[in-house]
């Protein structure tokens, strides 16, 4: 039984520029079933916070966001005026930002908070929003939610001000809960602390999650499927211990190859990926990382754009340098 809650195909989203529009977003393709992860991981500038806004229909400014479809349990979001969105915002998808500390306003109660969202979206009394807010709160892990109603987010730490941000995007009952790098801004420990909630919820709740963060260590925790974005590109995609057990483009390898780890040493450094990220409208004809990989192909990786091929039966990587060497080993 299919029980897929979210399916987009070639989402591209574009801005005006001096000379034309210009691609932040390529031609994106993704899904995630109920109760199942995503984690979409990349650099700064990869274009995975841009695709969680067209999710929500909150791309910025004078953005163009257009693909063949998003589809959200059998209706196409694609092409929704404002009030669709509203209608699907919040209530069916919501979003954990990354800082709290300005998705709160620090003026207003947490508890006015979560209750202004709720009767936003849901057709309740007060008395039935706030009770409503007090297990979203419960939910959050919060052992004595009642007393976080009358607080203000200047009251709490950080951590906490994480489980508000959360318990608000729980408090409609959503299908999907987007977490854009919701753990960055946090201590190692509490950032554990985090993902594990959103573990649980998922698994009781049902929920689907799609967990942006630059941290491939991240990713292996969240688990599910793993896309891999590169100067608004897919570079790979598939199971998460899949790709980590078997990076197959060069960014996933060198992206791993710069992370933090026990082995790290001074005579075993860390591997920085050399070179900056192309900026957006630049990319031209070549494969997106060809002017930082170290194993590219000149006469391929310049002149053309990979498609992409098979890892195995779930994983793929849009790499030239994957296809020829698989090709070679075939002959």
């Amino acid at each position: 039984m299919d029980n897929r809650v979210l399916k987009v195909e070639n989402l591209s989203i574009k801005f005006p520029g001096r000379n034309g529009l210009i691609t932040v977003v390529d031609q994106v393709s993704l899904s995630v079933n109920a109760g199942k992860s995503l984690v979409i991981a990349g650099e700064s500038g990869s274009g995975k916070s841009m695709i969680c806004q067209a999710l929500l229909g909150i791309v910025p400014g004078a953005g163009q966001v257009s693909g063949t479809q998003i589809d959200w349990r059998g209706k196409n979001l694609l092409g929704l005026d404002e009030a669709g969105w509203k209608s699907v915002r919040g209530s069916e998808i919501a979003m954990i930002f990354q800082d709290p500390t300005a998705a709160l306003n620090p003026l207003i109660t947490i508890g006015t908070q979560i209750i202004d969202v709720i009767r936003t979206h849901k057709r309740c009394s007060r008395s039935e929003a706030k009770d409503r807010a007090i297990k979203s709160l419960e939910l959050a892990g919060f052992t004595e939610p009642k007393l976080q109603l009358g607080r203000y987010s200047s009251q709490l730490s950080g951590g906490m001000r994480q489980r508000v941000a959360i318990a608000l995007a729980l408090s409609c009952e959503p299908a999907l809960i987007i977490a854009d790098e919701a753990t960055s801004n946090l201590d190692v420990s509490i950032q554990a602390n985090i993902v594990t909630l959103l573990h649980e919820l998922k698994e009781k709740l049902g929920l689907a999650l799609i967990f942006v963060t630059h941290d491939l260590g991240l990713a292996a925790e969240i688990g599910g499927d793993l896309l891999v974005m590169y100067a608004g590109n897919m570079v790979e995609y598939g199971p998460v211990q899949s790709v980590l057990d078997n990076p197959s483009h060069p960014y996933t390898n060198g992206l791993l190859q710069s992370a933090p780890s026990l082995n790290s040493t001074r005579d075993n450094p860390l591997q920085p990926i050399p070179g900056q990220a192309p900026k957006p409208g630049t990319l031209g004809a070549s494969a997106p990382f060809f002017a930082r990989c170290p194993v590219a192909v000149d006469g391929v990786c310049d002149r053309k754009r990979p498609g992409w091929t098979d890892v195995n039966l779930q994983h793929q990587v849009a790499c030239h340098r994957f296809e020829l060497d698989k090709h070679g080993a075939k002959q």
